[in-house]
C-alpha cells in the first residue's frame, strides 16, 4: 500500500488539475475537435464497445453542442478550483463521451488513455485548502498520482502488446516488418523522407521502439535522476515521432506531470519573483514642515 498509495502533497494535485482541465479545452479544439461536424453523418457512426455497454445514444447536433458547452463551463470551473468533485466528474463524463464519439468514426487514439483516467480520478481528492500553496499531504493524493503514472506507462506497454498481437503473438513480426516505411510513405513530410533510402535504419528504430515500450514499466520504480532521465527519454521519443511522422502524443506528454514535483512550482516562482513591499513612510523631521501664513 505504501507503493500504491504513497503520501504525496495535495498541492501537486491542485497544479495537475489546473493544467489538465486547461488542456482539455485545448484538446477539444485542436486534437479531438470533430464530434460536432461528424454528428452530421450518423450513417458512418460505429460505436465503441464502451458506448454500446453504456447504451449511449448516437451523436446528433443538439447532443454534441450540449457536450461542448458542458465541457467548456466545467473545465473553467474545475480549473479555478471551484466545486472540484462535482465539476471534475462532470468533465470526466462529458469528455469521455466526447472522445468516444470522435473515436467511433475511425481509429482510437491510445494517447488519450492517461488523460481520461486522470480526469476520472482527480475529483476523488476533493477540495485542496490553499490550492497551489497547500501544505497538506495525503495517501489519497498519492493514490491518484500513482494511478495516472500507471496509465501513462500502460500507454506504452499496451502499445507494444498490440504490436505483438498484430503479428500473431510473435515478437519479431512487427519490428522486422516495413511498418515504419509504410507510415513515412503514407505521410510524405517531415524528416522521415531522409530515411526512406535506409530501410535497415528503420528496422533498428522499430526494434528500439518496441523494446523501449516493453521495458517502460520500469519507470514506475525509478526515482530522482533516473526518473528524470526516463522522462527526458520519452519526451525525446515524442519529439522524434513528431519530426519523423508528424504524430504527437500531447495528451500522454501532459500526463507525465504526474511524475513531477509540481508542489515546488509556487515556492520556486515566489523565490525568484518576491512580492513588492509597500514603501515605508518616513516621518518628517521636527521643524521641516511648512507653516502657512
Amino acid at each position: 500500500m505504501s507503493w500504491f498509495a504513497p503520501v504525496r502533497p495535495e498541492a501537486r494535485i491542485a497544479v495537475l488539475r489546473s493544467v489538465l482541465y486547461v488542456f482539455v479545452l485545448l484538446d477539444m479544439h485542436v486534437i479531438v475537435r470533430d464530434p460536432i461536424p461528424l454528428s452530421h453523418h450518423t450513417e458512418l457512426y460505429r460505436p465503441l464497445d464502451l458506448a454500446v455497454l453504456l447504451h449511449l445514444p448516437p451523436p446528433s447536433l443538439p447532443l454534441t453542442w450540449t457536450l461542448y458547452a458542458v465541457l467548456v463551463v466545467g473545465c473553467l470551473v474545475a480549473a479555478a478550483g471551484r466545486a472540484p468533485r462535482l465539476a471534475g466528474w462532470v468533465v470526466a463524463a462529458a469528455f469521455t463521451w466526447w472522445v468516444a464519439i470522435g473515436f467511433s468514426y475511425g481509429k482510437v487514439d491510445h494517447d488519450h488513455l492517461a488523460l481520461v483516467v486522470a480526469l476520472w480520478l482527480l475529483p476523488t481528492v476533493g477540495a485542496v485548502p490553499g490550492g497551489w500553496s497547500a501544505t497538506r499531504s495525503s495517501a489519497q493524493a498519492g493514490w491518484v498520482l500513482k494511478c495516472v503514472q500507471i496509465a501513462v506507462v500502460a500507454t506504452y506497454f499496451l502499445s507494444a502488446v498490440a504490436k505483438i498481437r498484430s503479428g500473431h503473438w510473435t515478437l519479431t513480426s512487427w519490428p522486422e516488418s516495413y511498418i515504419l516505411m509504410w507510415a513515412i510513405v503514407r505521410r510524405p513530410h517531415g524528416l522521415g523522407q531522409l530515411l526512406v533510402p535506409h530501410p535497415g535504419v528503420l528496422h533498428v528504430m522499430q526494434w528500439g521502439s518496441i523494446l523501449a515500450e516493453l521495458s517502460s514499466v520500469a519507470v514506475l520504480w525509478l526515482r530522482g535522476r533516473a526518473l528524470l532521465a526516463a522522462a527526458l527519454f520519452w519526451m525525446g521519443f515524442h519529439v522524434f515521432t513528431v519530426a519523423l511522422l508528424y504524430i504527437h502524443f500531447a495528451p500522454t506528454v501532459v500526463c507525465w506531470l504526474a511524475f513531477a514535483p509540481l508542489e515546488r512550482l509556487r515556492p520556486w516562482w515566489r523565490a525568484r519573483h518576491p512580492p513588492l513591499e509597500p514603501p515605508v513612510p518616513v516621518p518628517p523631521r521636527p521643524g521641516s514642515a511648512l507653516v502657512s501664513r
